[in-house]
């Protein structure tokens, strides 16, 4: 048994505590906040916010924790990182994280090797062509996200400013808007190569920036794009000299062609482990903690895919919380309580209502459900 941190205590996170558990460790969790579920659930809790990398190593040195664990925040990563100063496996160098998680510095990245990014514009080019998206180079969730149909001086400016202020380091990025179908490709590596990896369709409904649909998508019917995504992933890892564990990739695709848009070592949230292990049957939480306990595990067998979708409930506008009123019949596989009666809901993604799961008998039945969430016909969350 060993003493590991787990540096996160949001309610996402929990799936990596428990396969920390159920490995036969003592698992403690770190975060500010006080009131998150593993601050509750976890009697070896930390009140400290672990964005702050001295007081994060001071407390590392002062238990003596054999292990590090990083959550499914950016943040989170990024202090696990700097504070483990390369004494704890399966983090990469700070270079190479840098390549990796500050878009534009992949983007050149992708550009030095070869791979398919949308394409950037220079603050020297003041002629911008067609429409464009205006992103920070080191957010999430969609926050500070522009799109400008032919940009002129004045709305890039702002939108800049926007993206700026959204970025903890006060860059943006500013690239064509390439359209298509938004996926996660989440891979495992093992020195370098991908030893197992799942598809997965991933859709907007409350805020066109947002993900809050989901589910698993059959690897042999994607096998020629599955086998350019390994390709692109295997090339990233050689390059950086990547540690095992996850890779995750989100990328849009329009059928004939697919950028790579961001990259992240950490744990996706919003349960995206559990979406897998309930589709597939692959302990992805237990993959995705085992990397950073320095174990390289025989990657398990799935099961036969089963006709899963997660959704995450949320609301586009402000209002207040009573109840979900569901207007269809639904297998409800799991369901994730987020907020409680009376609380003034913001729109996504400053607030969520709850994560479910849901269950069909076949692909077909589900692509109707899959359908009704994102014309946003499956429920209404009542003030």
């Amino acid at each position: 048994m060993a003493k590991v941190l787990l540096a996160d205590t949001n309610f996402s996170s929990q799936p990596i505590y428990r396969a920390l558990l159920e490995l036969g460790h003592e698992v403690h969790v770190v975060g500010a906040n006080p009131a998150d579920c593993l601050a509750k659930v976890c009697k070896n809790y930390w009140k400290q916010d672990y964005s702050d990398v001295t007081a994060l190593e001071d407390l590392i040195r002062s238990q003596n924790f054999e292990f590090l664990v990083p959550g499914c925040t950016d943040k989170s990563y990024e202090s696990c990182l700097l504070a483990g100063k390369g004494r704890f496996p399966g983090f990469d160098s700070q270079e190479a994280a840098s390549s990796i998680g500050h878009k534009a510095r992949f983007r050149e990245l992708a550009e030095r090797t070869g791979l398919s990014v949308p394409k950037r514009y220079l603050d020297k080019e003041s002629d911008l062509l067609g429409t464009v998206i205006v992103k920070p180079v080191d957010s999430f969730s969609g926050k500070g996200i522009s799109v400008l149909h032919s940009p002129g001086f004045a709305t890039l400016e702002q939108a800049r400013r926007l993206a700026q202020q959204a970025s903890p380091s006060g860059d943006c990025l500013v690239e064509e808007f390439v359209e298509g179908q938004l996926y996660s490709y989440s891979a495992f590596l093992a020195r370098q190569k991908v030893v197992n990896s799942f598809l997965v369709q991933e859709d907007c409904t409350a805020n066109p920036f947002v993900v809050d649909t989901s589910r698993v998508l059959a690897n042999e019917d994607h096998k020629h794009l599955l086998d350019a995504l390994q390709e692109n992933v295997e090339t990233i890892a050689l390059h950086l000299g990547l540690a095992d564990g996850l890779l995750h990739t989100q990328f849009i695709s329009n059928g004939e062609q697919h950028w790579l848009i961001e990259l992240t070592r950490r744990c996706p949230g919003d349960l995206y482990s559990q979406l897998i292990e309930l589709s597939t049957g692959v302990p992805y939480a237990h993959q995705y903690a085992s990397a950073f306990l320095g174990v390289r595990e025989v990657v398990p067998q799935g099961t036969a895919l089963r006709a899963v979708m997660r959704h995450t409930i949320s609301v586009p506008r402000e209002q207040s919380f009573n109840h979900v009123t569901f207007d269809r019949r639904l297998m409800i596989e799991r369901y994730i309580p987020l907020c409680l009666v009376g609380d003034q809901l913001q729109a996504s993604p400053a607030s969520r209502v709850a994560v479910v799961f849901c269950r069909e008998d076949c692909q077909e039945k589900l692509d109707i459900i899959y359908r009704a969430a994102l014309s946003r016909e499956l429920y209404r969350a009542v003030g």
